[in-house]
């Protein structure tokens, strides 16, 4: 009788084993969402602090009719990609309003945030051309980088010296630069204004992906570049602006606006838009009610804002003594750094036992011995919601973990 020979595939048990070691094996869990920030995790009421929802319009009775609506006009599915019949007159009416709202003469909408950075990325520059990338950059971004063939120059974070020195050594014909507008792991902003000065300076585009400011920063929650003083025309020909539509805006998706030449070559080009089916047009239509919310509700983001002041008093006083370190973060997530994984993953625990869910974020994501829980701040919690977070960790920090 023949042996069976060995297989590459005989590997993954082992594999897994040494994730579980190291403790970095990642667990879904089950949810189902209640009244306020809380939902129901694999059976058990939590307090959720985990929820990039950060204006609390996920569960918006004015989406939900907006979505059945729209479900009710269309239908269910978009049934093609958006160049063949995919592209609905509510997908179109969104990239219009979504325009207008962030100030830029046009916008393209996609069916989901990752596929656009990934897409876009080698859409604009290729084989012989230059990226700078924000070395905190979300993974999005990074993957959108190789897979361009680019030349990729990773600069420090925040490190705009180190990024204008690269610029000026550059001689490739085009230069991309890409950051984050809010870092997701670690809260902070970038330096919009002098990445644009940057820009202008060295020939190169800028391409922002403001993910976690949209909605919650600047005037009416026009996102980052309005809070940066740079809302309108005068931004816009060194400028993709790309903000993702399932954080603050509550439903699904992402869109790119710029230049109307850009964004007409990204229609074009960008494999991740051209060959997928479109986003359906009931998710358009919820985020078309979305947008008026965003733009009238200012106590949304008021609120949010008293949130973070509390959190951060509460936390400075109850964990001095800790060896944990709160980020210096001014935005809705709210990073407190741990170290170890396990230490991490041990906090995270106490807080389930206490019913508070907030997650314990490792490595790869963060560099090793960063480990860290993510805090993410909603208009949907209460002064007591963080009131009570702030007690729990305060309690965890004084037990050998």
């Amino acid at each position: 009788m023949a042996m069976t020979s060995a297989s590459w595939l005989d590997e993954f048990p082992a594999r897994l084993a040494e994730l579980d070691g190291a403790h970095l094996r990642r667990k879904r869990r089950v949810v189902l969402p209640e009244n306020g920030a809380r939902l129901t995790v694999d059976g058990q009421s939590m307090l959720a602090f985990c929820s990039n929802d950060y204006l609390g319009l996920a569960t918006h009775p004015a989406l939900v009719q907006a979505a059945c609506e729209g479900a009710q006009a269309y239908g269910v599915g978009a049934g093609a990609s958006p160049l063949v019949s995919g592209h609905s007159a509510a997908n179109e009416a969104l990239e219009r309003e979504l325009a207008a709202f962030v100030g830029l003469p046009r916008a393209l909408y996609f069916y989901a945030g990752y596929a656009t950075n990934i897409g876009i990325v080698p859409a604009l520059v290729g084989a012989g051309d230059a990226i700078f990338s924000d070395a905190l950059n979300h993974a999005c971004l990074i993957d959108g980088a190789r897979l361009s063939r680019a030349k990729i120059h990773r600069y420090a974070h925040a490190d705009l010296g180190a990024l204008e020195n690269e610029l000026a050594r550059s001689e490739a014909p085009r230069k991309l630069v890409i950051s984050d507008a809010v870092f997701s792991m670690d809260g902070d902003s970038a330096d919009i204004a002098t990445l644009l000065a940057l820009c202008e300076r060295h020939d190169a585009l800028l391409l922002l992906d403001d993910a976690h400011g949209f909605g919650v920063l600047g005037p009416q929650g026009r996102g980052s570049l309005a809070a940066a003083g740079l809302y309108g025309a005068r931004s816009s020909r060194r400028v993709l602006y790309m903000a993702t539509l399932g954080k603050a805006a509550g439903v699904a998706g992402a869109f790119v606006a710029g230049d109307e030449a850009l964004v007409e070559w990204l229609l074009q080009k960008t494999r991740s838009y051209v060959f997928a089916t479109a986003a359906p047009a009931l998710l358009a239509s919820a985020l078309r009610a979305s947008l008026k919310l965003i733009e009238q509700d200012e106590w949304r983001r008021a609120h949010v804002q008293c949130l973070i002041a509390r959190l951060r008093d509460g936390l400075t006083a109850g964990l001095q003594d800790s060896g944990w370190q709160l980020s210096a973060s001014q935005t809705a997530i709210q990073p407190l750094l741990i170290g170890p994984n396990d230490q991490a993953l041990a906090v995270m625990e106490g807080l389930r036992a206490r019913g508070i869910w907030v997650p314990a974020i490792r490595p790869p994501t963060v560099p090793e011995g960063t480990a860290r829980l993510r805090i993410a701040l909603s208009a949907a919690h209460s002064e007591a919601d963080v009131d009570q977070l702030v007690e729990a960790l305060t309690s965890l920090a004084k037990q050998d973990l």
